[in-house]
């Protein structure tokens, strides 16, 4: 069985974690490739989050496709300043005139398009806001908040440890599957906004964890 499981885990098809193996997340494909993996639930979950982001405040937003959903569903109008270390989510913003915009340098991963490694983890210390989007590879009851890269999961701990609250965005492909590198615990965030269904059974483990469920607005 182990060495199945192992098999398995080096051909992609699971993650192996403590006492076995869990669905491994399609969201681990390359930056290019993500943006055709469930582009109506992100674009759910996203119209969601972009509704905790009010004006006057400060905003961290992780890079990723997700996140590029949650700008295009931005108002033209908001007023707000934002805070990126992903160069594509910079750029998307240029069109909001009223957001002031804050891009954390340090170097490329070009797999997912986000600065990161100890330049970038040292430039976010040097900021505060009010509210981060998470945005992760793998949301899973016992497996926790997850991502592929190990630099990535620091870069979005030190975020994380900048903001007020954070919010993990989990379009359908994300929910009930793991990630080699654990983020966060649930216990530090304020919740996690899914499209999932409120009945599906990886939803109902997150509940039964006291983790808040933020879901589209009918």
């Amino acid at each position: 069985m182990r060495r199945d499981l192992r098999e398995l885990a080096a051909a992609g098809l699971c993650q192996r974690v403590y006492g076995g193996a869990l669905p491994v997340s399609p969201a681990l494909a390359r930056y290019p490739d993500r943006t055709l993996v469930q582009p109506a639930s992100k674009d759910r979950v996203a119209a969601r989050a972009a509704e905790l982001i009010l004006p006057g405040t400060t905003v961290i937003l992780d890079g990723g496709t997700t996140t590029l959903a949650v700008v295009q569903a931005l108002p033209l109008t908001v007023a707000c300043t934002v805070i990126t270390h992903s160069p594509t989510i910079a750029a998307a913003l240029l069109r909001h005139e009223a957001i002031e915009v804050f891009l954390l340098g340090g170097r490329l991963f070009k797999h997912s398009m986000v600065t990161c490694g100890a330049a970038a983890v040292e430039a976010a210390q040097a900021i505060t806001a009010d509210l981060f989007l998470l945005g992760v590879t793998g949301v899973h009851a016992t497996a926790g908040l997850a991502t592929g890269e190990v630099e990535e999961a620091a870069m979005k701990r030190a975020l994380a440890g900048r903001a007020a609250d954070t919010y993990a965005l989990a379009s359908a492909e994300k929910i009930g599957v793991a990630s080699p590198y654990r983020v966060l615990p649930f216990s530090d965030i304020a919740g996690v906004i899914t499209d999932s269904a409120t009945d599906a059974r990886a939803v109902a483990d997150l509940r039964d964890q006291g983790v808040a469920i933020l879901t589209p607005r009918a």
